[in-house]
């Protein structure tokens, strides 16, 4: 997969999208910045920082994501390649649901997915230098452009969802102590059930994962 790089971008998200959308570029296709001012996070939130952090995004046809992928867990299903490659790195991270990296109990990143037509479009922001957007870092020399070529090559492999879930199933239980917002309001995944497509159930009700 040919990758962009960009000294800075507003967002790498947003570019993409609207390049895609344009038909200036075409899936397959990634853009690394070294500096992000405008990116875009969970619920909305911005996710912007200077060099040294990782900021990127890629598009993928969606014919060629894995058959058991279900859309709604695809955060999931990109976070959990990059948890792996990173922890391949000698980083010890996990992924808490649906789409946050942590180190230990502090936040250091997160993804963000949205479908364009027929591609999926998705970004990953993580801080791997420097403690930015309120939340923790590796305090990492990782290479951002090293990191993201390594990821690409383990996402074109394209494991099944069946495989990548069995992982994140055990990996879950330690996202019990914390509480994701549903509807705009805070909830406790202590007593989630995670179902096989990467959903839950709270409180009798079902749960997707797309953000």
């Amino acid at each position: 997969m040919e990758i962009l790089s960009f000294s800075h971008l507003a967002s790498t998200q947003k570019y993409l999208v609207s390049e895609l959308r344009s038909k200036v570029l075409h899936a397959p296709i990634a853009v690394l910045a070294s500096e992000q001012s405008a990116g875009v996070g969970s619920r909305d939130n911005a996710w912007t920082g200077g060099e040294g952090n990782f900021f990127a995004s890629f598009a993928i046809e969606l014919e060629h994501l894995p058959q058991d992928l279900v859309l709604s867990s695809a955060s999931i299903y990109f976070s959990y390649i990059m948890k792996q490659v990173l922890l391949e790195l000698g980083e010890n991270i996990w992924l808490k649901w649906p789409n946050d990296f942590y180190k230990n109990d502090e936040k250091i990143g997160g993804t963000i997915t949205q479908k364009v037509n027929d591609t999926l479009v998705c970004g990953i922001g993580i801080n791997l230098k420097k403690s930015q957007n309120g939340y923790s870092a590796l305090q990492s020399d990782i290479s951002p452009k090293i990191l993201f070529e390594k990821y690409l090559e383990a996402l074109e492999k394209f494991p099944k969802w069946k495989h990548i879930f069995s992982e994140f199933e055990i990996e879950f239980e330690l996202s019990r102590k914390f509480s994701v917002h549903i509807e705009n309001y805070q909830t406790s995944l202590g007593d989630a059930q995670l179902c096989n497509d990467g959903s839950l159930i709270i409180g009798g009700e079902k749960v997707y994962s797309l953000r």
